[in-house]
């Protein structure tokens, strides 16, 4: 009975030793990184919507792989589509997305020689429809109120290029950002207050064109009022 006693206390005691340790599973958390349209960089791990050109990192964040050779697939498939638009094989990947609708892109992962798969991740991209506008008149006068001439409203444009001309066909300025725009100015001068001209020449992420001409009110003497009760 003294025996019995000893040795169960002991073999207690071996238990934790002899027992093999808990270790992670192999696991990944991928994340999409990316500039909403406020100018701020954003990671998620869930699906989103942004504009065109929308470029994404994405990531795989593997945990417990140490003693795998894992192999990252990342499949683009837009959504009623059969087939992927493309396979990056990669741990990490990113993309500019230019086409207007929802991409899924899903995460495959396989732990290496023994071919076994993780459960799968899919984070769904929308990219919104075109859009473009231009207002027909502009006042800068320095009051920080429309003193430039630009894109009243866009979104989801791929190609973009304005021109401003005067009466006369003379082209005092272009530019190739939707965001830019005209002060104003020819070579470092006021020009006249009058009526100019503006060409616009776009291509929206939905496949849709814009060719805008229309007339440019230049009112550098108007100035915005606020009126309070």
């Amino acid at each position: 009975m003294r025996i019995r006693q000893i040795i169960l206390p002991l073999f207690a005691a071996m238990i934790p030793f002899v027992c093999p340790a808990q270790s992670s599973r192999p696991s990944v958390a991928p994340t999409a990184i990316y500039t909403d349209d406020d100018g701020t960089e954003t990671e998620t791990t869930t699906d989103f919507a942004g504009q065109a050109p929308l470029t994404v990192t994405f990531r795989a964040n593997p945990t417990a792989m140490e003693d795998y050779s894992p192999t990252y697939e990342w499949h683009f498939r837009m959504e009623g589509e059969a087939k992927d638009l493309m396979v990056r094989y990669e741990e990490n990947t990113q993309y500019t997305f230019t086409t207007s609708g929802t991409t899924r892109v899903t995460l495959l992962v396989s732990k290496g020689d023994t071919g076994e798969r993780l459960d799968s991740v899919v984070i769904r991209v929308t990219v919104s429809e075109s859009k473009l506008s231009f207002p027909n008149a502009f006042s800068p006068n320095g009051d920080g109120i429309n003193d430039i001439y630009k894109a009243k409203d866009y979104q989801s444009l791929v190609e973009f290029h304005a021109y401003i001309f005067n009466r006369w066909g003379q082209k005092l300025y272009e530019w190739t950002d939707p965001a830019d725009g005209w002060d104003g100015t020819y070579h470092g001068k006021d020009v006249k207050d009058g009526v100019y001209f503006v060409l616009v020449k776009a291509k929206g992420a939905d496949g849709r064109t814009y060719h805008i001409r229309r007339d440019v009110n230049l009112l550098r003497g108007y100035t915005e009022r606020t009126t309070t009760n």
